[in-house]
């Protein structure tokens, strides 16, 4: 009996590698992600001392005196600390709330289209903006916008209304910024709610179609239902990034004129820390940015697991 259950134990000790040397392939594929997320995610994290030290480029990082909270402190008592994070949340709020509903949307009415080919065609046209760049997605923004020859302003030019300089009016540019995004990356995210609809069983559509319900029935009865736990991830890992608002489209749509609403974090600590070769208050805020989202995804992931079956982990 003894010598039974220390063989039984030896065997479940050498099974995970036997495992792995049957099935060496598959592990193979996931060493290349684990080693890309190793080299540029974690080792790049001892970086992050940088923010507690004066550095500088001769003395390098172990070499810097210690600063502690210095440059902390130096952001929250900037004069623009207020102005930053009302417009980086105002920004990131409005882009989270409108950008994670319309891809639903779209998902919910495209699965209610009968044509295979309508579907294939509006599919592709909201899918293909996408592709576009930043640069050039922020240039034919600049160009439709353009108060002079602008095709926007030409359509109001036409009703009798005089050209507006959209891009230099602070009170358009959160609108702008978001309403773009939402046009270039609908489609895109739409796909993973087509995918989880296209599992949902047949057999509950037949059943509703017998029992008489209409289709607002079954999309608010069976298809939300269906989605409801990417739903709940995706809303979960969104939570986590909303204190990280993209740089790149922010700072070339930003001007002169509408800096109010345009000043962020990325693009402040960009001009400040890095433009002024200030690194270690561009680490700081960086780090701040990341303690803070964090946070959210943590809470998010906590809340959803005590009222919902569905979280992260």
């Amino acid at each position: 009996m003894q010598r039974d259950l220390k063989s039984t134990i030896v065997r479940s000790k050498r099974s995970p590698w036997k495992k792995i040397k049957r099935h060496w392939q598959l592990y193979f594929l996931v060493i290349i992600p684990l080693l890309f997320l190793i080299t540029f995610k974690y080792v790049p994290m001892a970086g992050v001392i940088i923010a507690f030290k004066d550095y500088s480029v001769i003395k390098g990082i172990m070499g810097s005196e210690w600063a502690g909270l210095k440059y902390f402190k130096y952001f929250f008592e900037s004069p623009n600390f207020s102005l930053l994070i009302k417009n980086t949340l105002g920004l990131s709020l409005y882009g989270f709330v409108v950008g994670f509903i319309c891809p639903i949307i779209l998902a919910l009415a495209l699965n209610e289209v009968a044509s295979a080919r309508f579907k294939k065609l509006v599919q592709t046209v909201t899918y293909a903006p996408f592709f576009i760049s930043t640069v050039i997605m922020v240039s034919i923004i600049i160009l439709f916008l353009s108060p002079n020859a602008g095709l926007v302003n030409n359509i109001l030019g036409l009703l009798g209304i005089g050209p507006i300089n959209f891009m230099g009016n602070p009170a358009y540019f959160k609108s702008i910024y978001v309403w773009s995004d939402v046009w270039q990356s609908t489609g895109y995210s739409a796909i993973i709610y087509l995918a989880a609809l296209a599992g949902i069983d047949t057999s509950l559509y037949e059943a509703a179609r017998i029992d008489g319900a209409s289709r607002w029935q079954k999309i608010i009865n069976i298809d939300i239902p269906g989605i409801m736990p990417i739903i709940i991830v995706l809303l979960i890992l969104n939570i986590g990034n909303i204190m990280s608002l993209g740089f790149e489209k922010v700072y070339l749509m930003q001007n002169d004129l509408n800096a109010s609403s345009s000043e962020v974090i990325s693009t402040y600590v960009y001009k400040v820390g890095l433009l002024g070769a200030n690194f270690s208050f561009a680490a700081a805020v960086g780090l701040f940015n990341s303690i803070v989202n964090l946070i959210l995804i943590l809470s998010a992931n906590a809340i959803s697991k005590r009222f919902s079956s569905s979280s992260l982990w």
